[in-house]
């Protein structure tokens, strides 16, 4: 079956050394495919390795994350190059490596007629924070901003009221561990992957009726589920927490790492086609 696979990265398919717990690292003796001043960030599974490659080579796969553009060509992901990825969360659309402009442009117009400004949301969220529980706050890709937290000590009633705040303002908030984020609503990861697809239909790539497969852990990937044909998460991070279900959306049956396994494994068994794995 041809189809468009579209997939998160950070907890879903790769994992730093503490999202994958010291038992699984033990354990699975995962590969290095991010290297950050100097030193191991993340990691995939040797059979993640496989899968994904194999993957690869069947059907057009996205990587779509919210890395900015720096941030994902750090990761040295197996099948690569793709000809397309998704960054920024939707903001940015990679061909073959290269930011495309008309796009972002497209994003940056969405955004001025509808949400309040990134200095408007990043003046109200210092206002809201102390260096007793955030560690930073930064800004990505001049479009959404995010706070790095110290989880023991983040007040309970922060995230509730932030998020009121952001959604009055057209602004979308998602926590991820120590990351929280605030994103403008137009900028969404379901349109950046919808307007790929059509390239790829257009170009003959793609049958303009080959299913879209998506996974994703967290908040901000609701709408990349939701617009897939059939799509999976992880039975661990935000979604989870939230305990957010669709019928078209699988749940993995084991957490971590593992369930990046499983997620691939998913993908190819909706692809079809031998694996150099057993199942």
């Amino acid at each position: 079956m041809t189809a468009l696979v579209a997939t998160d990265l950070d907890r879903t398919l790769i994992f730093s050394r503490t999202a994958m717990g010291e038992e699984q690292f033990a354990c699975l003796a995962p590969e290095c495919v991010e290297m950050y001043q100097g030193g191991p960030l993340s990691y995939l599974t040797p059979d993640s390795r496989i899968l994904l490659e194999e993957l690869v080579a069947r059907v057009p796969v996205v990587p779509v994350t919210t890395r900015t553009p720096a941030q994902f060509t750090r990761i040295m992901l197996p099948g690569g190059p793709f000809r397309y990825a998704v960054a920024s969360s939707g903001g940015r659309i990679l061909t073959d490596g290269s930011d495309d402009a008309a796009w972002r442009e497209t994003v940056e117009r969405r955004v001025a007629s509808t949400s309040a400004t990134l200095d408007e949301v990043t003046a109200a969220l210092r206002a809201r924070i102390d260096e007793r529980w955030v560690r930073s706050l930064r800004t990505a890709d001049d479009l959404f901003c995010y706070l790095v937290v110290d989880l023991d000590a983040q007040p309970a009633d922060f995230l509730p009221e932030w998020q009121q705040w952001c959604g009055d303002r057209q602004w979308m908030v998602s926590q991820q561990g120590r990351k929280i984020y605030a994103l403008p609503q137009p900028v969404t990861k379901s349109a950046a992957l919808a307007e790929v697809r059509a390239r790829l239909v257009a170009d003959g790539t793609l049958p303009a009726d080959a299913p879209v497969l998506a996974a994703g852990d967290g908040r901000l990937d609701t709408d990349l589920l939701e617009y897939a044909d059939h799509a999976i998460r992880p039975c661990h991070g935000e979604l989870h927490e939230m305990g957010w279900n669709r019928p078209h959306v699988t749940v993995t049956e084991r957490p971590g790492a593992l369930a990046g396994e499983e997620i691939l494994r998913w993908f190819t068994g909706r692809v079809g086609g031998a694996t150099a794995l057993a199942t």
